[in-house]
């Protein structure tokens, strides 16, 4: 962990890891699709918007950040993940994509599964818009039967946390 930068807490005073953040670069669905199907079909992916148009439906995705606790820890694991969004929902946050006021909160379903979780289906969110420049938060709803949502409300351990970002390294080095 010597290459993370470290900061002062704004809470405790103490010193601890500015830990990256285990970032999606698309919707779980996107990646699923070859690469036919993403350079000729109708589906359009920047670093905010995912659409993926199929003949029976389309899927509107946005990028959005969602902090684990971790117990023992100021600091929260991050994560940039995407969630679904109703099309109306979609159309109004990207009308006021640049609106640095447009305080909002969607229903969306995320959209990426979690490294060490079982995913048999989707969570529902609170899609959370902020003001100013910065992309909206995430809250899933109360589940007592996802054993990510148990971990989201209680926290996962320090040790853990720093697992995953080790992890992550692995992968980007390999």
């Amino acid at each position: 962990m010597d290459a993370l930068n470290t900061f002062i807490c704004q809470s405790c005073s103490k010193e601890h890891y500015e830990w990256p953040a285990l970032a999606f670069p698309c919707p779980s669905s996107y990646a699923e699709l070859s690469e036919e199907e993403k350079q000729y079909g109708q589906t359009e992916l920047n670093e905010d918007f995912c659409v993926i148009d199929r003949p029976d439906q389309i899927d509107f995705f946005i990028r959005v950040t969602l902090t684990q606790k971790v117990i023992g820890d100021c600091n929260g694991l991050d994560y940039g993940v995407w969630v679904s969004l109703s099309e109306t929902s979609f159309l109004d946050y990207s009308e006021n994509f640049n609106n640095e006021n447009h305080e909002v909160v969607y229903f969306g379903w995320l959209s990426n599964f979690l490294p060490d979780y079982e995913f048999s289906g989707s969570i529902p969110m609170n899609v959370e818009t902020k003001k100013g420049d910065q992309r909206p938060e995430v809250i899933p709803h109360q589940n007592p039967d996802h054993p990510f949502v148990q971990d989201y409300y209680a926290g996962i351990p320090l040790k853990e946390a720093e697992r995953r970002i080790a992890a992550l390294f692995v992968q980007i080095n390999s």
